[in-house]
């Protein structure tokens, strides 16, 4: 029977302290890979103080206008002004 996401997640949080001590010791090891340390310690620093903020700078080129319609009293009136736009 396959897992629900609420299972599963609460599944991988058994592990937290084990994986922990497994990103600790990966970064802690002078023999690991450079990267392997770099990686283990970004994941610790992720989890205990997030990921850092990411600021997004845009310039903003398009303008939209929208031209909301005159005011009618009657259907007549809408049919009227609008008469072009039907399709035939």
């Amino acid at each position: 029977m396959a897992k629900t996401p609420i299972e599963i997640r609460s599944l991988a949080r058994l592990h937290t302290v084990s994986a922990m001590k497994t990103l600790a010791a990966i970064m802690n090891e002078p023999s690991a890979p450079h990267s392997a340390r770099v990686m283990a310690a970004n994941a610790i620093l992720d989890r205990g103080w997030g990921k850092p903020e990411v600021k997004v700078e845009a310039e903003h080129t398009h303008r939209y206008v929208a031209r909301l319609p005159e005011k009618v009293k009657t259907v007549q009136e809408w049919q009227k002004q609008n008469e072009t736009h039907t399709i035939q």
